[in-house]
């Protein structure tokens, strides 16, 4: 799992910040409870996936898996929330995503490679903080965290493979700096609201 770990870290722009790691601690109830949103998210960008592109299989056999493996893990993260007596509240999702999202192209192939390439650095994300903040957490977060790992990776690998499969040819590599780019400012910067990819608290 460290190579995996060492991947990611040498893929991203940007390591996580230590001043994160530190609101983390201090906001934990906080940090599940967007974790759940964040898995039930990512398998429903998932099944969109399925929905919108149909006809490769093997994109569809990975996007079923991803979906049914985020919604594990949602279950999973709700299960310690109510063990904890965490009250699963409505909350605003951070500017990440959304922003992530902004330079998607319109137009296909295009907009399927591009949504592609987020899901890939989303992925590697979450699992970089995964493993940033694990040995932070009391054991039982963090064994729950680290054995988040290696799915996590795979989804990130699963989601490069597919994006550079659907630019048939094309070479990415110039679209996912913009991306990588973008991301490192968002994960720099400061936010308002801590949430699981929030940037640094203002």
């Amino acid at each position: 799992m460290t190579n995996a770990i060492s991947k990611i870290q040498q893929f991203l722009h940007c390591e996580t910040p230590d001043a994160w790691v530190e609101t983390a601690k201090q906001h934990q109830a906080l940090l599940l409870l967007d974790h759940a949103n964040c898995e039930k998210k990512a398998a429903s960008t998932a099944i969109t996936l399925m929905y919108r592109y149909v006809g490769d299989f093997e994109m569809m056999h990975k996007m079923s898996r991803l979906a049914r493996e985020e919604l594990r893990h949602y279950e999973q993260v709700m299960q310690i929330m109510e063990a904890r007596g965490i009250a699963y509240e409505q909350i605003t999702p951070c500017r990440y995503a959304s922003e992530l999202r902004k330079p998607v192209r319109t137009h296909e192939p295009g907009r399927f490679v591009d949504t592609l390439i987020v899901g890939a650095i989303i992925e590697a994300r979450s699992c970089e903080r995964f493993a940033k903040i694990a040995p932070h957490l009391d054991d039982e977060l963090k064994a729950f965290y680290l054995s988040l790992l290696k799915s996590e990776a795979r989804h990130y690998e699963d989601y490069l493979h597919l994006a550079r499969k659907a630019a048939d040819g094309e070479d990415i590599a110039e679209r996912i700096d913009v991306f990588l780019a973008l991301e490192k400012t968002l994960i720099e910067t400061a936010d308002t609201e801590f949430r699981f990819h929030s940037g640094v608290m203002a």
